[in-house]
């Protein structure tokens, strides 16, 4: 009986939940009409999903599912984007801002030769953009920095063409012209914490873990579960002899990537040499009490 109480409760609570799910889409698919977007962009996302179920269609219960199931998602975002057009058009600026991320990423993931084959006689920013990183991934990086001088000629306020500028550099071991490309970078978008986080690594790597220490104290106030950025954190920490507090950034890093065996070692450690009571010494409780 117990059993089947706690199943029919759990039944209702799921039914509840992919009700809002349902709601969530049509809310969804709204506001990409109102923003001028085509709703069926929405279909090409489920698309995605077809078929991921863990359990055949037919076998699947739809009240043990916490979301409608991808055939019913599909179904509904056909019969809305059917009658709903986009209203005015997109965004000029939404449309660069996205082309901009798109080409940045398909040019780290691709092979650098099958970038700048695209890119080819393309001189507008995005294409130049692209260059650069194919040209920086083939080693190439005095034309990936002239490439990025470029850039910045025509937009000298953009913190991004400095950050990735920055990064360029840095991981071409030039630390001294990362530093000052991620500063600039920094000054323009002194709010982004990815940046921060590139400013501090490029610090430990010119030698400088005090401000290394201090921007990626700022990064992590915004964006405290970067991997990335714990590692650097603890870093600059083991560099200015804080081996507690080295410990607990690294064993939160680790939590954060699901590594808890790991994470519990380094806690430990946090917990045997920060104060009793300290931030960091609590932080490692935390750790230690999850099972």
């Amino acid at each position: 009986m117990a059993a089947g109480t706690s199943s029919a409760a759990q039944r209702s609570l799921f039914a509840h939940t992919r009700a809002e799910e349902a709601s969530a889409d049509q809310s969804s698919l709204r506001y990409l009409a109102n923003a001028g977007v085509d709703p069926r962009a929405a279909l090409r996302v489920l698309e995605l999903f077809r078929g991921q179920e863990v359990l055949s269609v037919g076998r699947q219960d739809p009240y043990a599912q916490t979301h409608p199931l991808t055939r019913d998602r599909i179904r509904a975002v056909e019969g809305f984007a059917a009658a709903v057009s986009p209203r005015g058009s997109a965004d000029p600026a939404t449309a660069y801002w996205y082309a901009r991320a798109t080409g940045k990423l398909s040019a780290f993931l691709r092979a650098p030769r099958w970038t700048l084959r695209r890119v080819r006689n393309q001189n507008d920013g995005i294409s130049v953009m692209r260059r650069a990183i194919a040209e920086h991934r083939n080693a190439n990086s005095g034309r990936a920095v002239s490439l990025m001088d470029s850039l910045l000629a025509a937009r000298p306020q953009d913190p991004y063409w400095h950050e990735l500028r920055g990064q360029i550099l840095l991981e071409s071991r030039n630390a001294a012209g990362a530093v000052a490309s991620y500063q600039r970078a920094a000054s323009l978008a002194p709010r982004e914490p990815l940046i921060r986080a590139g400013l501090g690594r490029a610090l430990l790597a010119a030698g400088r873990p005090q401000d290394a220490l201090a921007a990626l104290q700022a990064a992590r106030a915004s964006a405290p579960y970067d991997p990335n950025m714990l590692r650097d954190l603890a870093q600059a920490h083991a560099q200015l002899g804080q081996a507690g507090l080295a410990s607990i950034a690294t064993a939160e890093r680790y939590a954060i990537t699901g590594r808890m065996d790991d994470a519990r070692i380094h806690a430990t450690r946090a917990e045997a040499t920060l104060p009793r009571g300290s931030s960091g010494w609590l932080r490692a409780q935390d750790i230690l009490a999850v099972r």
